[in-house]
């Protein structure tokens, strides 16, 4: 789900505040409680004649609005109804830290409950879960400034803060998504690399959530001009943990000689991510009819290439086959060979970093 998807769910939810806040100013706080709950209830019907749904998040809001505000009422303590919003992010601030922060992922089960029978690639997985991160980091501070306006600033401050601020911040960081593609987009320019490489292959060329924004031939991706690009790689490990390395040959432009990931190569332009995979897995060490598990993605950069790498992981050990110039030997290392390697410019930099990787999450 995009951030603006998500968006425009919690949307509903705030217009009983929004409706509040201007019948408070008006007519006072009593009509303003009724009018927002007639348009909560209104918003449910609505969901609930077309969607055949209960809108959970604008009964939360509703029922918050009025709860507090009763109370707000018969203590003469405002206190209470300035909290409601802030509450509210409270517990969606939460639902969004443990979907981030621990394996239990909340708002992947609600999204696959409410979108059945839309599957996410593991780029499209990557992007979800970046843009996750942003709402989480957004929404916390507003959290904050929301509790720190009721208790600490005047009435109008914080009707500005708990409601307009709120669409203005994420106004915001979709303009700002919106200006970084359309700039990667100027900066790519693939339009200008057609005529003097033909017959070269082409790669995508993307932006720093994996979405294809151009294309450029090979060449000019390995020159230092820091068009990222995706690629694959593959880690295959046996029984007892040991991870098989191939050894690059002398005459590759970058770290040649070198031992690497089992296999490594680049997406072509139109390629999808899969078959990408089993094409280089293929051509590099004859592994195929394999399964293999995604462990995300993260981008590589060096003073020749930018990478957008998404790296896999495999059991299939027993179907390796050496066939191809392209690897000149390959073999097992067990974890103690590689730690007692490191640093010693025997392994490329790149695997080094993607061992660390492996390491942290128990993969090795």
């Amino acid at each position: 789900m995009k951030q603006s998807e998500l968006f425009k769910k919690l949307l509903p939810g705030f217009i009983p505040l929004f409706v509040f806040i201007i019948a408070d100013e008006y007519w006072g706080m009593k009509i303003g409680i009724a009018v927002a709950l007639l348009i909560g209830l209104g918003e449910m019907g609505y969901t609930w004649i077309r969607e055949k749904r209960l809108d959970r998040f604008v009964l939360l809001d509703t029922a918050l609005l009025v709860a507090l505000s009763g109370i707000s009422i018969l203590l003469e303590n405002e206190i209470f109804f300035k909290l409601k919003p802030a509450l509210i992010e409270t517990i969606l601030t939460a639902i969004l830290a443990v979907s981030i922060y621990s394996p239990l992922d909340l708002i992947g089960t609600m999204t696959r409950k409410y979108m059945k029978g839309v599957e996410m690639n593991a780029l499209q997985e990557t992007v979800f879960k970046r843009n996750l991160k942003n709402l989480f980091y957004i929404i916390l501070a507003h959290t904050l400034l929301v509790y720190y306006s009721a208790f600490f600033m005047s009435k109008e401050a914080w009707a500005f803060i708990s409601g307009g601020l709120f669409y203005i911040l994420f106004g915001l960081y979709f303009g700002f998504e919106y200006f970084k593609t359309f700039k990667s987009r100027r900066n790519s320019q693939p339009e200008n690399f057609s005529t003097p490489f033909d017959g070269e292959e082409w790669l995508p060329v993307v932006d720093e959530i994996g979405q294809i924004i151009g294309k450029a031939p090979r060449s000019l991706c390995h020159k230092g001009e820091k068009i990222l690009h995706p690629v694959v790689h593959l880690h295959v490990l046996n029984s007892n943990g040991h991870i098989y390395l191939q050894k690059r040959p002398m005459e590759k432009l970058i770290q040649p000689g070198k031992w690497d990931t089992a296999v490594g190569g680049h997406i072509s332009f139109g390629e999808d991510l899969q078959t990408a995979l089993r094409r280089e897995a293929f051509e590099e060490i004859g592994l195929e009819n394999f399964t293999a598990k995604s462990l995300g993605s993260y981008r590589w950069d060096t003073d020749m290439e930018s990478e957008l790498v998404y790296y896999f992981l495999s059991y299939d050990y027993t179907k390796i086959r050496l066939h191809s110039l392209e690897v000149v030997e390959g073999r097992f290392w067990s974890p103690s060979q590689i730690e007692k390697n490191l640093g010693q410019n025997i392994f490329t930099p790149n695997f080094e970093y993607e061992y660390q990787l492996l390491k942290k999450r128990g993969e090795k």
